[in-house]
């Protein structure tokens, strides 16, 4: 993720909050075309850069802080889903993810979403898909939207028909390919209205500076309320 931050930003000068700290998100302070955005990606070296506790607490209190100073949000997907586990559980992940939620929700700076690989789930929702509000999405041709990985899906979809095929692995590399073919196309999630443009990564730089340029007077109305009741 590194590698990408470096190739989108000013000069390819980060400003990284708590670097050492769940490294499965990458949280920074950078310029885009010169203006200050805050930048959050799904780190997959690092736990494959699925979300758990940590990264979402890390992430939620990054994006709130952006929004508090206006500073627009520029979100980089790649993420597996939501670390399972009865550890991840009994700390409260699903407590943690809606932090995660909420604090987007609530943004009401700029918001530019950029789907670089795997976008699974939950997960996926919660780095700021267009169903919680990004202003602009936007998705590398190796996206892969969906509700879990092609080989998942079959295992789930298809489990009575591989338990009785003579060659089950024959049949599980048949059904994923098709799988694949149908619903992990690359424009499958424009066409879905899941994202509004599949982009040449060669050209994610210009693509964000344009939509950061187009955001730039966005204003939104808070609903009447005296606050949020951020979870907890």
């Amino acid at each position: 993720m590194r590698s990408v931050l470096a190739e989108l930003v000013d000069d390819g000068d980060l400003f990284e909050i708590h670097e050492s700290w769940a490294r499965n998100v990458v949280c920074a302070l950078a310029r885009i075309d010169g203006e200050v955005v805050g930048v959050v990606g799904n780190q997959p070296v690092v736990l494959a850069g699925v979300l758990d506790c940590a990264a979402a607490q890390k992430a939620a209190r990054f994006v709130r802080f952006c929004d508090a100073f206006g500073i627009p949000l520029v979100t980089l997907v790649d993420v597996p889903g939501f670390l399972p586990g009865v550890e991840q559980e009994h700390a409260g992940i699903i407590r943690h993810g809606a932090q995660l939620l909420y604090a987007y929700c609530e943004a009401t700076v700029p918001r530019i979403q950029v789907v670089l690989r795997k976008a699974y789930g939950g997960a996926y929702i919660a780095m700021d898909s267009r169903s919680i509000g990004a202003d602009l999405s936007l998705a590398w041709p190796t996206n892969e939207i969906a509700v879990m990985g092609a080989e998942g899906a079959v295992n789930v979809l298809h489990r009575k028909r591989l338990a009785a095929a003579e060659d089950p692995d024959r049949v599980r590399r048949e059904l994923v390919a098709e799988y694949t073919d149908r619903l992990a196309r690359p424009l499958f999630a424009a066409e879905r209205g899941l994202v509004d443009d599949v982009i040449d990564p060669t050209q994610t730089r210009s693509a964000v500076a344009r939509g950061l340029a187009m955001l730039r007077d966005k204003r939104k109305r808070a609903p009447q309320r005296k606050h949020g009741n951020v979870p907890l």
